[in-house]
């Protein structure tokens, strides 16, 4: 191990232990010796095996399915550092649970995102690592600093590489909320962006009502925080066809793909969807058209300048 790094370790609990392993290669260390399971009666057992004390723990855990399971392991890990007198926990949670239940829109609701703030903070940890919330505001639930990092660069990365000149793309807002997250993703790739805008009847189903923007002859990427069951995502790429477009990209940080995504994907006009790996792909999800790309480079450099006590600041441009 590094002799700068000899109080850094890192902890995975069972929601994504293939990222947790890949951000401890790239920093060089072992992940700590540790045994996160289930009790006969499905209550949620942590056993760490070697000594943290006075150590700075990073626990490598997003809230994705089972969420509830992964949020109390989350919690619970925290707790097992925290009593095993480690010196700071920080919690990298790459997809954060119930970001979209942000705010009350009708009476009788609740806020989950802010309750599962107050949980953390609760719990005892000392700092908590995210990317791309559902609304960035959701940092202000926290008491305790959180450092909030865009997947759009790496999503960049990965369109810059299929060598399409910018007058040849165009990038997307699937709806007039994610404009911004376009805009950033349009100046990485130095083009011009176009805005969907539609309405959703109910919760989970959307119609495009109208376009803002020029999309003939074009290559679209479309770019959201979020895919869930791709209904609004596959509507827009056909909305986007008929308009003229050439071609249609999508890309998003979190890959939910709840049923029936995949088959929504594999039947769409949509040629390719980017998703990055804060959420596991199921392997039973796997299909031609779903390109998955690693974030833990990002994270175990953002890891390693927040251990150091350095500028974060550059990571965030």
């Amino acid at each position: 191990m590094n002799e700068a790094a000899k109080n850094l370790r890192l902890l995975a609990g069972n929601a994504n232990p293939e990222l947790a392993k890949e951000i401890a290669d790239h920093l060089g260390i072992k992940l700590i010796d540790a045994q996160v399971g289930h009790f006969n009666n499905g209550e949620i057992q942590v056993m760490i095996s070697e000594s943290i004390r006075g150590k700075d723990i990073f626990i490598i855990q997003p809230t994705s399915q089972p969420v509830n399971d992964n949020l109390m392991e989350l919690l619970i890990m925290t707790d097992a550092c925290k009593r095993a007198s480690a010196r700071s926990v920080t919690a990298v949670v790459p997809y954060y649970a119930y970001a979209r239940q942000d705010r009350k829109t009708r009476g009788r609701e609740p806020i989950s995102a802010k309750l599962v703030a107050n949980l953390m903070s609760a719990a005892g940890l000392n700092r908590v690592v995210t990317v791309d919330l559902h609304a960035g505001q959701i940092q202000g639930f926290f008491d305790i600093p959180v450092d909030h990092l865009a997947a759009a660069p790496a999503l960049a990365e990965y369109f810059h590489n299929l060598n399409l000149t910018k007058e040849e793309m165009v990038v997307i807002s699937p709806d007039l909320g994610g404009v911004t997250r376009a805009r950033k993703m349009a100046d990485l790739l130095d083009t011009s962006i176009a805005i969907i805008e539609k309405r959703r009847p109910q919760p989970g189903c959307a119609e495009v009502m109208n376009l803002i923007g020029d999309v003939k002859g074009k290559t679209c990427i479309m770019i959201d925080d979020m895919v869930d069951t791709a209904g609004s995502l596959c509507e827009g790429a056909k909305a986007l066809m008929k308009m003229g477009a050439k071609e249609v990209y999508a890309c998003c940080s979190h890959g939910i793909l709840t049923d029936p995504a995949v088959q929504r994907i594999q039947d769409s006009a949509i040629k390719q969807l980017v998703i990055t790996n804060t959420i596991p792909l199921d392997p039973k999800k796997k299909c031609d058209k779903i390109v998955t790309i690693s974030l833990a480079p990002m994270l175990a450099e953002f890891i390693s300048c927040i251990y150091e006590n350095g500028s974060v600041s550059k990571l965030f441009k």
